[in-house]
């Protein structure tokens, strides 16, 4: 399992923009966009979680729309096993299976394929940009196991430790980066 170095946290962290009063007054948005134009940055954020997962015995990555999708399909390339998009209700194209969750005010959903892990048993890690009060990422890890597969882990990008989004979560959970 790898362990972020001291200056590969730093190049990552001093490569997020801090967006103040987004998406409302009073809250600081970690906007973690500026490290998919900062080559350094991407390349030290993949290679980490690449030699993190490497071990694993994975047999696919299931990334959360969006910005999971880009950190998600990337991993699973370098890990030479499949990717699964879990999307917002209304987008996949075929027979799904989905899990609502609840917001701030009221509810959303997401879904994925009813046969989106062919493989038996199959070996999941899930991966979203940030993990704020956890409510997407619980109904995705319910969403895993509910058509058969296993989420073994939950990796974010960052983590707003003080909502305590890991909470609940039906799985391990790893953050690279965490803000409090």
């Amino acid at each position: 399992m790898s362990t972020l170095t001291t200056e590969d946290k730093k190049i990552i962290e001093d490569s997020i923009r801090d967006i103040p009063d987004f998406p409302k007054s009073g809250i600081v948005f970690k906007d973690i966009t500026t490290i998919l134009n900062n080559p350094e940055a991407f390349s030290t954020l993949m290679n980490h979680i690449e030699r993190r997962y490497k071990s694993y015995n994975l047999d696919y990555v299931a990334g959360i729309d969006a910005r999971g999708f880009i950190f998600g399909a990337i991993l699973a390339d370098r890990l030479n096993i499949g990717f699964v998009p879990i999307r917002k209700k209304g987008k996949l194209p075929y027979t799904t299976v989905s899990e609502k969750y609840t917001l701030e005010y009221g509810f959303d959903e997401v879904e994925v394929h009813i046969d989106a892990f062919p493989k038996e048993d199959a070996r999941v890690l899930l991966i979203d940009d940030l993990i704020a009060t956890g409510g997407t990422a619980k109904a995705a890890a319910s969403l895993i196991n509910k058509v058969g597969a296993n989420c073994v882990e939950a990796c974010f990008i960052a983590e707003l430790d003080f909502l305590k989004g890991r909470d609940g979560i039906d799985a391990d959970v790893y953050s690279v980066l965490h803000f409090d």
